[in-house]
């Protein structure tokens, strides 16, 4: 009996309130777990909790879903999934999509979709600060290498792992691209004259890796390879080569050096602030001089004033005669 009571508990456990009572005018009439298809690939991103709520303010009503991912990266990768094809970029966060009546966008690692109903930007900003357990972390820089002329419109994927590439680049092989050494990749399909292509952009922790692995691309039936730093950028059997070619030069791999650690300021050097001490010590012993000098002059105008008497003479009462 101890045993099965935690298993009555547990679907209840599992479906944690992600999404708020209200959003603006609306509140939540009902709860339940959205519907994952290619589950494989949600968990490649790290699913980890998920919830489908939907809202009515009187006959108006739309759908709140929510997905926690494992970070950042997983998130942009679900993002480029699951963006509609026909929707545009939303000012309403960095990472956002609409429709005419429907919105997607990203906030650090939870995924939030709208569907019936564009939340304004008040209200996100009421959900997204009541969300727990938010993600901060940057987005990874592979994005911005795609060229952006002839890309068709919301045809970027991220790809983390073998089940994204069989789903989105079935012509490379996992064992091609080597996810185990943390591999990450971005393709983008782009419009020819002669037929559309696409253009995958595989990274790898080091320049040798990537140099090792180009031969193993190289392989691939009708395979035009770059190697730039440590991306290998891959078509496979382009309708244009020509295209693919002038494609793959606009890949220029741009080192970006951060620093992590903490960066010493002259407030750090000892010898700085020796000096400063000194420099308060003799700030403070020109304030005194020049107090004492000031109220010399002051007494001693007092004593002209008054002809030679004692200004502050001390009054005595004499008490002890009486």
């Amino acid at each position: 009996m101890k045993l099965f009571l935690p298993a009555l508990l547990l679907p209840g456990l599992c479906l944690a309130a992600i999404l708020p009572d209200t959003i603006g005018p609306f509140h939540r009439a009902s709860t339940s777990p959205p519907a994952l298809a290619d589950r494989p690939l949600w968990d490649e991103y790290g699913l980890k909790d998920s919830e489908a709520a939907a809202y009515q303010n009187g006959p108006a009503k739309f759908t709140a879903t929510a997905y926690r991912l494992q970070d950042t990266t997983a998130c942009l990768a679900a993002f480029d999934w699951q963006r509609p094809p026909q929707s545009t970029p939303s000012k309403l966060a960095n990472l956002a999509a609409e429709t005419a009546d429907s919105l997607l966008l990203v906030n650090g690692n939870y995924l939030l979709s709208f569907q019936g109903y564009k939340p304004t930007a008040a209200e996100l900003a009421t959900l997204t600060q009541a969300i727990l357990n938010v993600d901060t972390t940057s987005l990874p820089a592979l994005a911005g290498y795609l060229p952006a002329q002839n890309l068709v419109p919301n045809s970027e994927r991220y790809i983390l792992g073998p089940a994204g590439l069989q789903k989105f680049d079935p012509g490379i092989s996992p064992s091609v691209a080597a996810f185990h050494f943390g591999t990450e990749a971005q393709l983008g399909v782009f419009h020819s004259p002669k037929g559309d292509l696409t253009l995958a952009i595989f990274n790898y922790p080091t320049h040798q890796i990537a140099m090792q692995r180009i031969a193993d691309f190289e392989k691939l039936p009708g395979a035009v390879v770059k190697r730039s730093g440590p991306m290998v950028a891959v078509v496979l059997s382009p309708p244009d080569p020509d295209f693919a070619e002038r494609l793959l030069s606009g890949i220029r791999y741009q080192a970006e050096v951060t620093r992590d650690e903490y960066v010493p300021t002259r407030r750090d050097n000892i010898g700085n602030l020796l000096l400063n001490a000194f420099i308060l010590i003799g700030i403070l012993l020109a304030f005194s001089v020049a107090s004492g000098l000031a109220l010399g002059g002051f007494r001693a105008l007092v004593r002209r004033g008054h002809k030679g008497e004692e200004a502050d003479a001390m009054i005595s009462l004499h008490l002890e005669e009486r």
